[in-house]
């Protein structure tokens, strides 16, 4: 499957947020997985967002919080800046012995992962991330190829987009991911962490932790500031 029509959708992409819808709803199309995700950052390796499918919130923090100083293939796409999965970075058969699989990956059904790098000025800004499940075969060098495309393009459209007079950096609507604005919106109403994490399934840390992010993201001090910010955005 010629992964064209998948580059002109993102070309079409007026915002960074739109750019990052049209990817995650067409990726596992491309590449035969069934868990995803694409995680930006800043310069000091803070999560700035993260959008993921087929997993769930607990499994990010988890990853977060271990499994991301585990990781031998974010490790090398960290170094080389190229896209690489399990069998390409681990010897032979270890990758079930690995750190990651173990503390992280086993729990979740995650039989073999890829992560491919998304650049700027340089440096690593973000990652995609594909993990597939249950009896799948590895992913291969077709698979490596395809990631490194889809990793230079959206390289390239987010440059795009930050450049241009269309992008506004200052737009809540641009820096927050849909969850951050479900989260947004119960601040809004008055409800506390544990609320929260209630009525969007999700733990009170996660919430903790996506506020904390949300903050850095507007540049503000406290829930009153950031409903003030986003008042027009939560009517």
């Amino acid at each position: 499957m010629t992964l064209h029509p998948l580059f002109q959708k993102m070309a079409t992409a007026s915002t960074e947020a739109e750019l990052r819808f049209k990817l995650m709803d067409n990726l596992s199309q491309y590449f035969a997985v069934q868990r995803w995700g694409i995680y930006l950052g800043d310069e000091q390796s803070g999560l700035i967002s993260c959008d993921v499918r087929g997993v769930s919130d607990r499994f990010v923090e988890r990853y977060q919080q271990i499994g991301k100083s585990v990781d031998p293939v974010l490790k090398y796409v960290q170094e080389y800046h190229a896209p690489a999965h399990e069998e390409l970075v681990l010897p032979n058969q270890t990758w079930k012995q690995s750190e990651l699989y173990q503390r992280c990956c086993i729990e979740y059904d995650h039989e073999h992962i890829m992560t491919g790098p998304i650049v700027g000025n340089g440096q690593l800004i973000g990652t995609i991330h594909f993990a597939r499940i249950g009896h799948t075969p590895a992913f291969n060098t077709k698979d490596l190829s395809n990631l490194s495309a889809v990793c230079l393009h959206l390289s390239a459209c987010l440059a795009n987009l930050k450049s241009s007079d269309r992008f506004s950096q200052n737009s809540p609507q641009m820096l927050l991911t849909q969850r951050e604005i479900q989260i947004a919106q119960l601040v809004a109403r008055g409800l506390t962490n544990a609320e929260i994490g209630k009525e969007l399934w999700i733990s009170q840390n996660t919430v903790k932790q996506a506020l904390k992010r949300m903050f850095r993201k507007l540049k503000v001090a406290s829930r009153t500031e950031m409903v003030a910010q986003l008042r027009d955005l939560l009517i």
